[in-house]
């Protein structure tokens, strides 16, 4: 038997409960809802879901139809860039050997959203062209449509025109990533420095994708980042370089925040890197140990 294929949907819907609510109802219908991680100041929430092939494109299919409903992007204010009200629906392989798997079921998620939802969907990262959601988000949804008109972006599936209500919708098929948020006291703009500093595409960590955003709400400002590759660029070297590099700024580290899950494995390394244990991995974990065999 295969085993279960993940799914971390991101919506655009972060302080209203009865909507967040709904999300989850219509997700954890077809689907085990593992973990809901809602932010006012982003105004987005994270939904981990685990299950087969076609219970992920059932119960994903019932939330993305939710967020039609329930969420407008013409009244939607928030820190994080997106591109629809359902923003990014990714299929996440949890083994290696269930890659291609896990494409072929982000593929049948987008078509049917296309001809059933009647939205625009546009394939990312492995599922596509190989571009990540910043280069479909860039310039906001006036600038996106503009792009779709002179043939510069177009959907994979679905209407050539965006929803006003309801956006577009990003699905792809990747490994695990760990989306983690590092928080400072101090300006936007050393948020801003920090976060170009430790990315990928500044020479910083591999496999980093890193974002400075202001938190109104909180009165912080924070390095948001996707660590996309745990074991090349480890938690605690990343926390540690954001650490130095806000000193040099004026700025501090008030707290860190986990969205969703992260595998067990990065949390091993970091606590052995903690504790100053030699050798220190998941094989050392009682509760993975007996997991394992």
């Amino acid at each position: 038997m295969p085993g279960p294929l993940e799914s971390v949907p991101n919506f655009s819907e972060g302080r209203d409960r009865a909507t967040i609510d709904a999300l989850a109802a219509a997700l954890g219908s077809r689907a085990r809802l593992l973990d809901v991680h809602s932010d006012e100041d982003h105004n987005r929430s994270v939904f981990t879901l685990v299950g087969s092939g076609e219970e992920l494109v059932e119960a994903l299919l019932g939330g993305i139809a939710c967020a039609r409903e329930r969420i407008d992007l013409r009244r939607h204010e928030g820190a994080h860039p997106r591109i629809g009200a359902a923003d990014v629906v990714p299929i996440v392989a949890l083994a290696a050997e269930d890659a291609e798997r896990a494409r072929g079921v982000a593929l049948r998620l987008a078509e049917r959203v296309g001809r059933e939802l009647a939205l625009p969907v546009f394939l990312y990262g492995d599922a596509g062209s190989g571009h990540g959601p910043r280069f479909f988000r860039t310039g906001g949804t006036l600038e996106r449509q503009r792009r779709i008109d002179a043939g510069e972006l177009a959907p994979d599936f679905g209407p050539t025109r965006l929803s006003e209500s309801a956006g577009g919708v990003l699905v792809g098929a990747r490994r695990p990533l760990i989306a983690f948020n590092v928080n400072l006291r101090g300006r936007l703009e050393a948020a801003s420095e920090i976060a170009a500093v430790i990315r990928e595409a500044g020479g910083g960590f591999p496999g980093v994708r890193a974002l400075g955003l202001e938190l109104p709400r909180a009165g912080l400002v924070q390095v948001s980042m996707n660590v996309e590759d745990w074991e090349a660029a480890a938690l605690h070297e990343i926390v540690a370089r954001v650490e130095r590099e806000a000193a040099a700024r004026g700025a501090e580290i008030v707290g860190s925040e986990l969205v969703g899950l992260m595998p067990a494995g990065a949390a091993a390394a970091a606590a052995g890197a903690a504790l100053h244990i030699d050798g220190f991995d998941a094989s050392h974990v009682l509760e993975l140990r007996l997991l394992n065999g």
